[in-house]
């Protein structure tokens, strides 16, 4: 639904109305929504190839914004606090002195409400969920729908239909000092530290790692420091995997999906990066989340979900194992 009219609290000016000279997108978090978003910045891009459009974002994003392609300039949000009022009116000259017509909140939270009131005379065109905006978009009632349908509804309001998967050709990294082996495969068996419940237990990662090695596949081990011991535990476990804990940028986990038999991983983010990719991807979810809500996107994702992943069986993975061509 689009408010226009008295509903709405914007002040038309010459560039808006369709046609935005300056505009800023607003993603601010987390990991795996960020990716998520990567086809909707593409998608706002594409729509308004002319626009100089800026980027809203937190710091560890701005890099993969910047080599996105698809922002003219990017800005750092250190999120002050409502009480930070030096910060805030700081924030507010920024973003007043830019001069937005248009702008694509794709945070779409309390923080994001709050920055619209920033603009507190001559508002630009609002594409989001405060009320009063001039293209407002309402969350499903039921809250079932997937981020991605959910921005893909939030875009239409505004005109943008041509949403595709995301393009992550842009990405580049250099690999040479990882000494890859030719077929490989990508395990992910960290996530966040306190929600133990969204992890397979590293045991069943050990096993699968084996499994993978008796097909001639070299199991990949990726996760950051705080993942040490799970990665070090499947290396023990398995000595012919290749522990890249802590060893890998976002940039080379990317680049290491494209050319990647498979991957298996938990619900974590790096698993939306590699299944955006092209990787194809089995994903792992217990009830702790719900993948009709936040799975990743990409060309070929399969989702396994067992109530408490301590009763998921290792059968049931490799039955869901993509076809293998070893090179």
């Amino acid at each position: 639904m689009i408010l226009h009219g008295p509903e709405s609290d914007v002040v038309p000016n010459a560039h808006q109305a369709g046609n935005p000279r300056r505009i800023l997108v607003i993603k601010l978090s987390a990991f795996g929504d960020f990716i998520l978003s990567i086809r909707s910045f593409q998608a706002i891009r594409a729509h308004h190839p002319n626009a100089d459009i800026t980027l809203l974002t937190t710091k560890p994003y701005v890099r993969l914004a910047e080599a996105s392609g698809c922002f003219n300039s990017v800005v750092l949000d250190t999120r002050p606090k409502i009480f930070e009022i030096p910060a805030l009116l700081k924030l507010r000259k920024n973003l007043q002195s830019r001069k937005f017509d248009r702008v694509y909140d794709l945070q779409r939270n309390e923080r994001t409400k709050l920055y619209y009131r920033l603009f507190p005379l001559k508002k630009p065109e609002w594409v989001g969920n405060v009320r009063g905006c001039s293209h407002y978009y309402e969350k499903p009632e039921n809250g079932i729908y997937h981020i991605s349908v959910r921005e893909k509804t939030q875009l239409e309001t505004a005109g943008i239909t041509n949403i595709k998967l995301p393009d992550l050709s842009f990405i580049t990294a250099d690999l040479s000092e990882l000494h890859l082996p030719r077929n490989y495969a990508m395990l992910v068996p960290g996530g966040a530290p306190h929600r133990p419940e969204k992890r397979w237990p590293v045991e069943e990662y050990s096993r699968l790692a084996d499994h993978l090695t008796h097909l001639g596949i070299t199991p990949i081990i990726i996760g950051t420091e705080a993942e040490r011991d799970e990665c070090d535990s499947i290396k023990t476990n398995c000595p012919a995997a290749l522990n890249l804990c802590g060893k890998t940028s976002l940039e080379q986990i990317a680049v290491i999906a494209r050319n990647a038999q498979l991957a298996v991983g938990n619900d974590t983010g790096p698993m939306h990066l590699i299944a955006a990719a092209g990787c194809s991807v089995i994903v792992l979810f217990s009830s702790a989340s719900d993948p009709n809500k936040i799975s990743p996107i990409g060309p070929d994702v399969q989702i396994i979900q067992e109530d408490d992943l301590q009763d998921l069986s290792l059968e049931k993975v490799t039955a869901a194992l993509p076809a293998i061509n070893l090179g």
